[in-house]
């Protein structure tokens, strides 16, 4: 296959990842803003929506304060954010129809209709009046394009580029959003641990309602990568934090954890390896090693953070080393 062909295919395949990681965050904190929370807390979470995706920077170059209003306009709406869901939806259309025809009709028309009901989805005040509806939207044309394609297109070099794309943006995607959330369920703990060593008298009352507030901050890390039932399923116990860490890292039966989508870029490397993709296809062996025959109490151990902060940066390596060996290479 051509290299810029295979590129086209890889990056739609990412970008409509991408646009659907977006709205399941997005909807998530649209649903936990409606707890009882101080300000303070309220934009501390829309802050780590902005820092999973590496926005605060661009987003306080446009705004002088951080809204809910504001943060959701800037990562659906904004033409100039390049990882806001209208701009990921374009680039998606734009990349299949540079290569209609290494794709089903049907594959290139769920991406052209989408890109078009967008465009009449945002000339309305929909998403203002009922976000969480256009979300749903968002994931479910997502749902549709990944659906058509397992269903309609051949298993050729075309298919398994396209589901490299998938996994690889949606391993980067669950790991910016374990690391981002337990940043920020550490520094909770550690202001609520505060304040009880500053008033020893705490009422029952109140913590029950910590723990409330506990268990809906984990279970919508959980919806936002659609583990909560699931969870429930394989544990059938409390949620706990490490438990959430392990589901979304070692289990290989959980659909976006790390270990599944790094076995499906392996899987998916060994059906389009080439005469010079031998050592990407061992850099990736690696890394889903690495996590294959890890434990969750060494890698809290070893610290969650710096864990995931390697993985990352491996992530990244990776998708230079696909690009270099099978796609047009990125820009210096």
């Amino acid at each position: 296959m051509l290299s810029r062909t295979a590129d086209h295919l890889f990056w739609m395949a990412r970008y409509t990842e991408r646009a659907e990681n977006t709205a399941r965050m997005l909807d998530v904190h649209v649903q936990t803003a409606l707890l009882p929370q101080s300000v303070d807390d309220a934009e501390q979470g829309w802050r780590a929506v902005l820092g999973i995706s590496e926005l605060l920077y661009g987003y306080n170059q446009k705004y002088d304060k951080l809204t809910q209003k504001d943060v959701i306009d800037f990562m659906v709406r904004d033409p100039n954010n390049p990882s806001s869901i209208a701009s990921c939806l374009r680039q998606a259309r734009e990349n299949a129809r540079a290569v209609r025809g290494a794709l089903t009709t049907e594959a290139w028309e769920i991406q052209n209709a989408t890109w078009i009901k967008m465009q009449s989805y945002l000339q309305t005040n929909a998403l203002e009046q009922n976000p969480s509806d256009f979300f749903e939207w968002v994931k479910h044309r997502s749902h549709l394009s990944r659906g058509v394609t397992i269903g309609t297109m051949l298993e050729d070099e075309a298919f398994h580029f396209i589901r490299l794309g998938t996994f690889l943006e949606r391993a980067d995607n669950t790991a910016r959003i374990i690391d981002v959330k337990f940043h920020g369920a550490k520094e909770t703990q550690s202001q609520k641990q505060n304040g009880q060593s500053q008033s020893q008298s705490q009422s029952q009352s109140a913590r029950d309602e910590a723990g409330q507030l506990d268990f809906y901050y984990w279970a919508a890390i959980l919806r936002s990568v659609s583990g909560f039932e699931i969870y429930r399923k394989v544990y059938r116990d409390v949620i706990t934090p490490e438990r959430v860490a392990e589901l979304l890292i070692l289990r290989a039966d959980m659909p976006r954890s790390l270990l599944a989508c790094m076995g499906n870029v392996i899987s998916n490397l060994h059906h389009v390896r080439n005469d010079v993709s031998a050592d990407t296809e061992r850099f990736a062996g690696k890394l889903h090693a690495d996590l294959k025959f890890a434990r969750i109490e060494e890698i809290l151990e070893a610290g969650l953070h710096d864990t995931l902060t390697e993985f990352l940066e491996r992530i990244f390596e990776l998708g230079n080393r696909i690009s270099r060996d099978f796609l047009v290479p990125l820009a210096a």
